[in-house]
């Protein structure tokens, strides 16, 4: 499997997850009982045994910190401390709107040529791959089918981690569904539907709280894992038709200081999409993750600098022996 082939097996399954969690009680947040299930398993701070004499203050504080604040403070530390070394890596391989970002953006290139609609002009018809890429209009009932259904799926989804799975979809199969749930349903595909189509690389950038603390993270360690450009071979991007920008799902530009690929999600589209143009004419790749004191010469660049990097920076050999 290549690279992005693994990616999309660990961000489908993600994805699967995220719908299934509720129905199988691995995850969420009960309306009605007023408490999580973990597990198939209430998750409570015990608060209602104190209010009624059973425990003490001691088990009561005991059970608040470990049961709430604990689980809060280990998944922050986790998320942070991933994004610290290595980005916004939940975003590019987890991350269940990213998903959905990735499929609109190739959907929408088909049926325009551009993967959002605020593309300033279309892309190349020529693909890496040597095929030509040609916009078809009728792609856009597919773009249409895949926002409408995505948000309702996401709405539903969202609902169900609120109220009783079974409960909402023995509703919704049955066409009777209560009417505030119809209400949130409703709202909430509308929004997110609008969002998907008009407004999901701007959610991305900044409207997801956990992609923006991922990205603050990140960019205060100038060791973090960064796209780096080998800039001592510029010029062999000049019969290059910006592969590397034109791959990108966030509309970066990967050949940038790091401070303009703040939202970088390190799905390594960019890497691939180099490899391929640079390697069908026969020359080395000029993008690479780095890390450590090859990551700190990109980062350098944020602080006026602009040193040289070491030349065994881009030798893969060296990059897999580390």
């Amino acid at each position: 499997m290549t690279l992005q082939q693994k990616r999309l097996a660990v961000r489908t399954a993600f994805f699967v997850l995220f719908v299934v969690a509720p129905p199988l009680d691995i995850f969420r947040f009960d309306l009605t009982l007023n408490h999580f299930i973990l597990f198939g398993q209430p998750w409570t701070l015990g608060l209602t045994a104190f209010v009624n004499g059973e425990i003490g203050a001691g088990e009561a504080a005991f059970n608040i910190v470990v049961r709430g604040f604990l689980p809060i403070v280990i998944g922050a530390v986790l998320l942070i401390g991933t994004a610290w070394r290595y980005g916004r890596l939940y975003c590019g391989w987890l991350c269940p709107h990213f998903s959905v970002v990735e499929m609109i953006n190739s959907l929408m290139l088909k049926a325009s040529g551009k993967p959002t609609l605020w593309e300033p002009k279309s892309l190349p018809e020529q693909q890496l791959n040597g095929s030509l890429l040609t916009p078809d209009q009728k792609y856009w009932i597919l773009v249409i089918v895949a926002v409408v259904g995505f948000a309702f799926l996401w709405a539903v989804s969202l609902l169900t981690y609120l109220l009783p799975p079974k409960e909402i979809y023995t509703n919704l199969f049955n066409g009777e569904l209560t009417r505030n749930q119809s209400i949130f349903i409703f709202a909430a595909t509308t929004v997110l539907a609008l969002e998907f189509l008009l407004a999901r690389h701007l959610f991305c950038r900044f409207g997801c709280a956990v992609g923006l603390f991922q990205s603050l993270a990140w960019m205060g360690n100038r060791k973090a894992m960064v796209v780096g450009f080998d800039s001592q071979k510029v010029s062999n991007c000049i019969d290059c038709n910006a592969a590397c920008d034109n791959a990108c799902p966030m509309r970066l530009k990967p050949r940038s200081i790091k401070r303009k690929m703040f939202t970088c999600t390190q799905c390594a589209q960019c890497i691939d999409a180099c490899d391929q143009a640079q390697g069908s004419r026969g020359k080395d790749n000029l993008l690479l993750w780095l890390e450590n004191d090859c990551a700190r010469h990109i980062s350098e660049h944020e602080f006026g600098h602009a040193p040289d990097l070491p030349r065994d920076c881009f030798n893969k050999n060296d990059q897999e022996s580390n």
